[in-house]
């Protein structure tokens, strides 16, 4: 399993859920947006802290970040 991909693929789906776009999601997490590109296309590995602030901008339970599809 790629951790990368499975949190990047999950953070984009649920980003799209919830119907922001990747620079108005970056705000809610306090975050810049290319961070949140990066995360999503895999290419950036990311801190405990950020993990954490990214799951409460999306309302939802951190783990649910690690499951793949």
């Amino acid at each position: 399993m790629d951790i990368l991909f499975v949190f990047g693929t999950n953070v984009k789906k649920y980003r799209t859920q919830i119907g922001v776009s990747q620079e108005k999601f970056a705000e809610m997490c306090g975050l810049h947006r290319t961070y949140i590109s990066a995360v999503e296309c895999f290419r950036r590995s990311i801190s405990l802290e950020n993990i954490q602030r990214i799951a409460d901008a999306l309302d939802i339970e951190t783990y649910k970040l690690f499951i793949p599809e």
